[in-house]
């Protein structure tokens, strides 16, 4: 009787294990849609995964969440092209049933995707997209924790009259993004009353030689390049303007954080010397808790400072677990509204997200910083801040005469 009672009851408990929502639903599974190829900026892409799968690791070592459900990555090529991007978008809601997607860093890929993400009903997080429209349009499903390209334009704006430069040239790319930011640029031009003249070139990214459109710029003789390419065409444009001999002899701004990944130096050699660029994450930068962790285990693993993108990744995917384990809940609906309830620990300090007015809407904004190499091959943590003046550890360095 006692044996037929504890068979009894372990068949109770085998039934209620194998039923029980855990087990029954297996993993819960987060989309990565990120360029992993041309003409995307691949190299980016790379880091998102890095650091996604870091958060993975971590949540499931940890004992997953919800009680012990593990978090499995799906990672999808966006190409850094629209259509894939949405094609990726609906393999990863149709077919792998992921709950979120992180990893978005081509803004004119982000549109794409957030509008069917709003169908889909699928919350989209934009890694490292940063047009202004993509979070004015108010949507439901899209989050973003990185910077907008308005607060970029008045960053460098300041620092153009605090230099002083009286002539700004622009050579941007025909994306949503190099677009965005020209316009941006010249309606602050405007408010801002900055005493410079501008002179603006769109150019188009599939184009692989911009030799004529580096000259005119030349000709006209800033005393400051914006180099907005993103990719191949940022490194393109470096390599071009200092062979026609306009930089390093006239100061370059290079509009986001590429120069912080290896593959700068690797890609230009003593090129890329003199460079000023803009970055969201400093090796100096004091991080919360988590950040500094994460720092620790990056650097062990990979024996290098982590690049932006991946502690941006990192932070997405872990925020999205406090999310569902604070909603107790894995329905994407349910976690929008976990996301808007309840703040999170980031990698440099506290996310919470708002519906605030024009694009501060379920918007979180890193700090931005001006760096400059003044050496060939310099590491990324010998960079000097030279903007904004609160943080900076140098000053904007002029190029010898070649």
């Amino acid at each position: 009787m006692i044996n037929a009672l504890r068979s009894f009851l372990l068949a109770v408990l085998a039934t209620a294990a194998l039923t029980s929502p855990a087990f029954a639903q297996g993993a819960i599974k987060i989309g990565v849609l990120t360029p992993l190829s041309p003409p995307g900026d691949a190299a980016a892409g790379q880091f998102i995964v890095r650091g996604a799968k870091m958060a993975a690791d971590e949540i499931n070592g940890k004992g997953g969440v919800l009680g012990g459900r593990k978090i499995e990555l799906i990672v999808e090529d966006d190409s850094g092209t629209p259509e894939k991007g949405a094609a990726g978008l609906r393999k990863l809601a149709g077919q792998d049933k992921v709950v979120a997607v992180v990893g978005q860093f081509h803004s004119s890929v982000a549109e794409a995707v957030q509008d069917l993400a709003e169908q889909l009903k699928v919350p989209v997080f934009l890694t490292q997209a940063s047009a202004k429209k993509l979070t004015e349009k108010h949507l439901n499903y899209t989050f973003r924790t990185h910077v907008i390209d308005p607060d970029r334009v008045t960053l460098w704006n300041k620092w153009i009259q605090q230099q002083g430069f009286k002539r700004v040239a622009v050579l941007a790319e025909n994306t949503d993004y190099g677009v965005g930011v020209v316009e941006e640029t010249k309606k602050q031009f405007v408010s801002m009353n900055v005493k410079a003249e501008l002179k603006t070139i769109i150019f188009d990214r599939a184009v692989v030689d911009l030799t004529p459109q580096i000259l005119e710029i030349k000709n006209w003789k800033p005393d400051l390049f914006i180099n907005v390419g993103i990719g191949t065409p940022l490194y393109l444009i470096t390599k071009q303007a200092y062979d026609v001999g306009l930089f390093p002899a006239v100061p370059m701004l290079m509009s986001y954080d590429a120069p912080s990944r290896p593959e700068y130096w690797n890609t230009l050699g003593e090129k890329g010397t003199f460079a000023t660029f803009i970055v969201y994450y400093h090796p100096t930068m004091k991080l919360t808790p988590r950040g500094e962790a994460f720092r620790a285990r990056y650097l062990e693993q990979f024996k290098e400072q982590p690049v932006y993108g991946g502690l941006n990744a990192y932070a997405q995917v872990m925020l999205l677990a406090d999310a569902m384990n604070a909603g107790k809940t894995d329905k994407p609906e349910d976690i929008v509204k976990s996301l808007l309830a309840n703040k999170f620990v980031g990698w440099n300090g506290t996310i919470a997200f708002t519906r605030g007015e024009g694009p501060y809407w379920q918007q979180w904004t890193p700090p931005m910083l001006f760096l400059q190499y003044t050496k060939p091959e310099q590491a990324f943590p010998e960079a000097k801040i030279i903007y904004p003046p609160e943080l900076k550890t140098g000053d904007l360095m002029l190029a010898p005469k070649r």
